[in-house]
């Protein structure tokens, strides 16, 4: 079983920056593949990022350019850095390995 608590949530302004959090528990963390999933109010959940265990990246292209995924196996923690931040990034966003989620971490972009 694997717990994932995400940190790093909050109000940031059109244009800003934030750092989301994931930490995960367990032994097995650095070869693991993580997602980053959002979901805005009446949509449904997307993948945004994944991140696999020899740091290889994938993004929306929603994202793309604006959004880096890096991990820090010593940690068990995969961050998400959220630069040019734009309303419609509004969301709960999710980290996700296998069948596991944790709890999200709400987004507001807004002036």
């Amino acid at each position: 079983q694997v717990q994932l608590v995400e940190s790093g949530g909050g109000l940031v302004q059109p244009g800003g920056s934030l750092r989301l959090s994931c930490a995960a528990s367990g032994n097995i963390f650095s070869i693991l593949t993580i997602n980053w999933y959002r979901q805005a109010p009446g949509k449904e959940r997307e993948l945004v990022a994944a991140i696999t265990s020899g740091g290889s990246t994938n993004y929306a292209n929603s994202v793309k350019g604006r959004f880096t995924c890096s991990r820090d196996n010593a940690k068990n923690t995969v961050y998400l850095q959220m630069n040019s931040v734009e309303p419609e990034d509004t969301a709960v966003y999710y980290c996700n390995v296998w069948s596991f989620w944790g709890q999200g971490t709400q987004v507001t972009v807004s002036s």
